[in-house]
């Protein structure tokens, strides 16, 4: 499968077809978004569009008078390959912020480093106990300076609602947490997802990161997934390149606030 084929694919399955438990999911003509079913946490976000030249804009100002009318703040998740090839300019034009780019990296697991297949010999836990959420979780709170509870209660709440689609790890070194991540599991796709690896500054360089990424790994081919992706920061890309990542595109999180969320 070319990069083009492979493009299409995620576009198909991460993208258009995609399904949270979390969320409900609403295709427009041109957008397919989420926002939280009532009574559960989550984000609101635009993954995928279908836009030409024509109507970028007039979707852009109908998706923010959705979102303003709710009182939501809202990610577009853009990729490069998107289309009007300025739709970046266009969001930013209507109010969107842009954060800090990051690479589309994907691994075919049947061509898996024989590093990634070894057993793991650190501390590593698979955490099934919504209460221990928290504790995992104050490893990317240092890391990225900012406690994100929004998202700690996302977290418990899918482990409580039987944790089928994500699952979460932390190695565990000097009696804590050092390092945690989670995957992702896309129903009935080849994708699975990698997010959240961060590692305390103190422990890096001693294989904690590359441990959670072969039992995250392992686990994706135990579950019968083809292969695995990661949104990489700049941190993160040079390690998951050295395991046979390589570059399938550059997504860019594009965030708005309805005007009376400050």
């Amino acid at each position: 499968m070319n990069r083009t084929q492979l493009l299409a694919q995620f576009d198909r399955e991460e993208r258009q077809n995609a399904q949270f438990d979390n969320s409900l999911r609403e295709v427009t003509p041109h957008t397919v978004r989420f926002r939280p079913r009532p009574g559960m946490k989550g984000g609101s976000y635009i993954l995928y569009s279908d836009l030409d030249e024509t109507n970028a804009d007039a979707v852009i100002r109908d998706e923010i008078a959705y979102f303003q009318q709710l009182g939501r703040r809202c990610e577009w998740k853009l990729y490069d390959h998107d289309r009007p090839a300025d739709l970046k300019e266009r969001l930013v034009s209507h109010g969107f912020t842009l954060e800090e780019p990051e690479a589309l990296m994907v691994l075919d697991l049947a061509e898996m480093p024989a590093e990634l297949l070894r057993p793991v010999a650190l501390d590593v836990r698979r955490i099934t106990d919504p209460g221990l959420i928290p504790e995992i979780m104050t490893v990317q709170e240092i890391v990225w300076s900012e406690r994100d509870i929004a998202f700690v209660e996302e977290a418990i709440q899918e482990l409580r609602l039987g944790g089928q689609h994500t699952s979460y790890y932390a190695v565990y070194a000097d009696g804590r947490p050092v390092c945690s991540a989670r995957i992702c599991f896309s129903l009935g796709g080849i994708f699975a997802g990698l997010w959240g690896g961060a590692t305390l500054p103190e422990y890096r360089s001693r294989g904690f990161y590359t441990a959670l990424v072969a039992v995250r790994a392992q686990e994706a081919i135990r579950r019968g997934y083809r292969f695995l992706t990661i949104d990489a920061s700049p941190m993160s890309r040079p390690i998951v390149e050295r395991h046979g990542f390589r570059l399938l595109d550059t997504t860019t999180p594009c965030k708005w606030a309805p005007n009376d969320a400050g």
